[in-house]
C-alpha cells in the first residue's frame, strides 16, 4: 500500500472584509491548546495571513479525510477565537494597498530581499500531496510518469479566480503568480535519479537559488521525507475534494511503479506542449476542453479527459479500494463544476460578501 499524506495552506481574513489579516501567531497559539491537533501538524507560512497544515502519513483516504476535517476545525475554532475566519481560496480575493508582514525567518528574509514584489504577492494557498516511495529512483519514474496529468489535476483543482476583488479571468490565478519563481512549472523529464540531482545541484550551488526547497516544480522529489510532492493543486473547498485528488495522485504514482515495473515506455511529453497545456488549465478550469496529453496532445472536451484519467487509473485504485469513492467525487465534480466556478457564482449573486461566505465556511465540510 502506497502512503500518502496532504499539506493544505489557508489564508487568515478579516471576517468583515475579507482582507488578509497577520495573525498567524496567534492562532497557532491558540491550535496548539487544543486536544484535536498536533503542534507538529499546524506551522506558519511565508506570510503572516498564511498557515498551514499537514495531515501524518495515511494509508487509506478515510485517514485522510478524517484528519483533514480535524485540522481544518482545530485552525478555523482558533481562528474565530483570535476574530479572524480561515479562508479555503487558492487567492486574496482582496488585498490591502500596505503588503502582509514577513515571517520573520532566516530564509524568508533572504527571499524577500532577492524578489520583493514576488514575496509580497505570494497570498496564495496550494494543496500538496506526498506519496510515498521506496527510493529516489522509483521517485523519478514516478515522476515521469505523472507529467504528462498534472495539467488534468491542476484543471480538477482550480480555486482561484478573483484578486483585486475582481475576476482574473483564470480559474487558477495561483499557478500563473507561483509561475514567477526562475525554477516552477511543470518538471523536466529526467533520465534517472542521477540526472535529477545533477540539474538540482545545477541550480543551487552557483546559487542561481538559495536551496532545494526552491525547486518549485509542480512535482518534486521531497528533500524532508521518502516521497514524491505533488504541488500543482489549489487548496480546496470541502475536505472532500481534497481526497479525491489525494486518491488521485496516489493511483497515478501506483499506475506509474506498475508500468516501471512492467518495462512500459512514459508517454513522451514535450516540455512546451506541457506548459501550454498548463497555462489552458489554470485558464479554463473544467468548463472548457483541456489537453489531452494522455493521448494526441489535442484538445477535448474536459469531462471526456477525466473520464480517460478514470479508466487509466482503474486497476490502481481497484488494488487499494479507492475506486468507487474517487469515481464518485470526480463525477460530482463533473456535475457541479470547480470551486472557481463556485466562487464566480457567488462573486455574481452577492458581490464579495457571497465569496466571504462560501470560502470561510468550508472548514468542517465534508
Amino acid at each position: 500500500m502506497i502512503t500518502v499524506g496532504v499539506e493544505e495552506e489557508y489564508l487568515l481574513v478579516d471576517p468583515a472584509t475579507l482582507l488578509p489579516v497577520p495573525r498567524v501567531r496567534e492562532v497557532r497559539a491558540t491550535a496548539g491548546l487544543a486536544t484535536i491537533a498536533d503542534a507538529r501538524e499546524v506551522q506558519d507560512e511565508l506570510l503572516q495571513a498564511q498557515i498551514e497544515v499537514a495531515t501524518p502519513v495515511c494509508t487509506a483516504l478515510e485517514e485522510v479525510g478524517g484528519h483533514l476535517l480535524r485540522l481544518r476545525h482545530a485552525v478555523a475554532s482558533a481562528a474565530e477565537a483570535n476574530g479572524c475566519r480561515i479562508a479555503l481560496s487558492a487567492t486574496a480575493p482582496v488585498r490591502d494597498v500596505a503588503p502582509v508582514p514577513l515571517t520573520r525567518t532566516d530564509r524568508y528574509l533572504k527571499m524577500r530581499d532577492e524578489a520583493r514584489l514576488l514575496v509580497d504577492e505570494q497570498l496564495i494557498c496550494g494543496m500538496h500531496v506526498h506519496v510515498g516511495i521506496p527510493d529516489r529512483a522509483t521517485g523519478v519514474a514516478v515522476l515521469n510518469r505523472l507529467r504528462p496529468w498534472l495539467p488534468t489535476l491542476l484543471a480538477m483543482s482550480v480555486n482561484g479566480p478573483l484578486w483585486d476583488g475582481r475576476d482574473t479571468g483564470f480559474a487558477s490565478w495561483r499557478t500563473i503568480i507561483f509561475g514567477r519563481w526562475p525554477v516552477s512549472g511543470p518538471p523536466p523529464h529526467f533520465e534517472g535519479p542521477a540526472d535529477y540531482e545533477a540539474l538540482a545541484d545545477a541550480l543551487v550551488e552557483p546559487g542561481l537559488i538559495p536551496d532545494r526547497g526552491q525547486l518549485y516544480w509542480q512535482a518534486r522529489l521531497s528533500e524532508r521525507y521518502p516521497t514524491v510532492e505533488v504541488r500543482c493543486c489549489d487548496v480546496q473547498l470541502e475536505a472532500d475534494d481534497a481526497v479525491m485528488l489525494a486518491g488521485v495522485v496516489r493511483g497515478l504514482a501506483a499506475t506509474a511503479i506498475a508500468e516501471e515495473k512492467a518495462g512500459i515506455s512514459p508517454v513522451p511529453c514535450p516540455p512546451e506542449l506541457l506548459r501550454v497545456a498548463t497555462w489552458h488549465a489554470a485558464r479554463h478550469g473544467l468548463s472548457s476542453t483541456l489537453v489531452d496529453l494522455g493521448g494526441e496532445g489535442r484538445l477535448r472536451n474536459s469531462g471526456d479527459v477525466l473520464h480517460a484519467l478514470l479508466t487509466y487509473l482503474r486497476p490502481a485504485l481497484e488494488e487499494t479500494g479507492d475506486h468507487r469513492e474517487v469515481a464518485s467525487l470526480v463525477q460530482r465534480l463533473i456535475r457541479r463544476g470547480t470551486a472557481a466556478d463556485r466562487q464566480r457564482h457567488a462573486l455574481a449573486e452577492a458581490g464579495l460578501p457571497g465569496v466571504a461566505a462560501l470560502v470561510t465556511t468550508g472548514a468542517t465540510s465534508a
